[in-house]
């Protein structure tokens, strides 16, 4: 049985030998090849994706980089190019946009970013409550389920540290070419969150969060489900609601226990038995995604050394 799990930090045109593990009787690796005929197609309807205009906006892209003194980026990868391309529909200006607050918003929050990889959080894997699904859902997107509630051990994995572990899944499927062009969609479940825990969430993390997800990541977020909440995540999300715009509040979408609401969006046959669906798959835990990345660490190495010098 082959799984294909997102692709970790690292340029395409970069990998010689696919890294992967063998986990009972399957092997997993990284998905790395071309997009299917079917994405290929989603890309020219939705992203105006199409060879002409692909490399009509990279030489442009180009030319608009190397006006900019003070930011280093891989101008000859064309891999590299492309990621930022896709989620501005291959408008060249918009691409630098993205890229300048993508790099900026690393810079301002240089505590969180610097040097971060897989082999400095190998905490927030052991606690095994961050996890890509295996499998994508009916539309080809990605599935990220964290867990936040009483699984999730605060005292001894920070708030912090989960928001590491998601920006490193989260850079993993952004260089991936089927998620850069089908997108992803997150899972928060919040069963059993307490008020303990939700006493973690302040505005400034909050902020920081949002701040990325409008401005500042190269990925087709296309949902946020909020299952199993509890009564005490209405104190949770007040915080973040100042600083959502319409187009990311009209992405997150409540479901509480009620499965059939968040099957109007995810197909049974592509969710666990948890979330009221029929896959019978084995995930991937935690620990064995740490051991899947480190084997990439040095390419998010690489990924840290481009944008901008901290002044």
């Amino acid at each position: 049985m082959m799984m294909v799990p997102v692709l970790a930090g690292v340029m395409l045109s970069d990998i010689a030998e696919v890294p992967c593990i063998k986990i009972d009787d399957f092997v997993v690796q990284f998905e790395i090849g071309p997009p299917s005929a079917e994405l290929q197609e989603v890309a020219r309807k939705e992203l105006r994706e199409t060879p002409e205009i692909q490399k009509q906006s990279m030489a442009r892209l180009k030319e608009l980089l190397q006006a900019e003194k003070d930011l280093k980026s891989p101008l000859d990868n064309e891999a590299w190019l492309i990621r930022f391309l896709r989620p501005c529909k291959y408008y060249p200006e918009s691409s630098l946009n993205l890229i300048k607050n993508y790099y900026n918003f690393k810079v301002k929050h240089s505590a969180i970013y610097d040097d971060l990889k897989p082999s400095k959080e190998k905490n927030i894997f052991d606690h095994n409550i961050l996890n890509v699904m295996n499998n994508r859902d009916q539309h080809g997107r990605r599935i990220l389920v964290a867990e936040l509630g009483k699984k999730w051990k605060h005292n001894k994995c920070s708030l912090d540290e989960v928001y590491k572990g998601c920006v490193l899944f989260l850079e993993a499927a952004i260089l991936e070419p089927a998620t850069q062009i089908a997108g992803a969609i997150v899972i928060f479940d919040m069963d059993g969150l307490s008020l303990q825990q939700a006493w973690q969430f302040t505005p400034p993390f909050a902020k920081r969060i949002v701040d990325l997800l409008q401005e500042a990541m190269p990925a087709r977020i296309k949902n946020l489900h909020v299952v199993n909440q509890p009564y005490i995540f209405d104190m949770v999300f007040k915080l973040f609601k100042p600083f959502l715009k319409e187009k990311l509040k009209n992405r997150i979408i409540f479901h509480g226990t009620d499965r059939k609401s968040l099957h109007q969006y995810m197909a049974p046959t592509h969710l666990p038995p948890q979330y009221g669906g029929t896959l019978q798959m084995k995930q991937i835990t935690g620990p064995q995604w740490y051991s899947l990345l480190m084997k990439l660490d040095k390419e998010y190495e690489a990924i840290n050394s481009y944008g901008y010098k901290k002044k």
